[in-house]
C-alpha cells in the first residue's frame, strides 16, 4: 500500500491530535460528536471495535498518510457483505492542512484495488453529501458514478440530509465473489 495501512490501535493519540485539530473543519460533513469521542480511550476503543470487525472480514479499516508517513486521515470500508452483493461502503477523511493535495484520491485508488483483488469484492459504494463536490470529485477520478438520491440519508450535523450515491463495480468480475 501506499498512503494508507491498516490502522493499529496505537494510532489513538495520532488519530485524537488530528481529530482535535480538523474538529470544526470536519464538523458539517459528520454527525455530531460529544467531547469523549475526542479522547484517546475513545478512538482506542474505536480501533479496537474496527479491527475486530475486519478479523471477521466485515471492514477495512485504514489510516490515510502523508509522503512522510504521518497519519492525515481515515478510510474505511464498512458493511461489507458477502454472498450475492459482495459490496462495501467507502468512508474517509484528510486532514484540512493536506486537503487538495490528492491524498484522498490515491487513498481511494489504493482502496477500490485492495477491495476488487484481495477483498473479491463486486462493488463499493460511497454517499455524500449533496454540496460536498470536494468528496464528489475524488470519487469521480475513481470511477464511481453517481446513481441516485437519498433524501434524509444521514443525520450529518445534527440534521437528517440528503445525500448523492455512488458506485463502481469491479471491472474484472471473474476476480469477485471472494471469501
Amino acid at each position: 500500500m501506499g498512503n494508507t495501512r491498516l490502522v493499529s490501535v496505537e494510532d489513538a493519540p495520532s488519530l485524537v491530535e488530528r481529530l482535535r485539530e480538523n474538529r470544526d473543519f470536519l464538523a458539517p460533513w459528520e454527525p455530531t460528536r460529544d467531547d469523549d469521542f475526542f479522547t484517546v480511550a475513545t478512538q482506542r476503543d474505536l480501533l479496537e471495535t474496527a479491527l475486530r470487525a475486519y478479523s471477521d472480514g466485515t471492514m477495512l479499516p485504514l489510516a490515510i498518510l502523508d509522503d512522510a508517513g504521518t497519519l492525515v486521515g481515515r478510510l474505511t470500508v464498512s458493511g461489507i457483505t458477502r454472498g450475492a452483493f459482495q459490496s462495501g461502503s467507502v468512508g474517509y477523511w484528510v486532514s484540512r492542512t493536506h486537503n487538495g493535495r490528492g491524498i484522498a484520491t490515491r487513498a481511494v485508488a489504493e482502496t477500490k484495488e485492495i477491495a476488487f483483488t484481495e477483498l473479491g469484492l463486486h462493488r463499493l459504494q460511497a454517499e455524500t453529501l449533496i454540496h460536498n463536490t470536494a468528496s464528489q470529485r475524488v470519487l469521480k477520478r475513481n470511477g464511481f458514478v453517481p446513481y441516485g438520491i437519498a433524501p434524509q440519508y444521514l443525520k450529518i450535523a445534527g440534521e437528517w440530509q440528503e445525500h448523492v450515491l455512488y458506485q463502481v463495480l469491479n471491472q474484472a468480475p471473474e476476480k469477485a465473489g471472494g471469501r
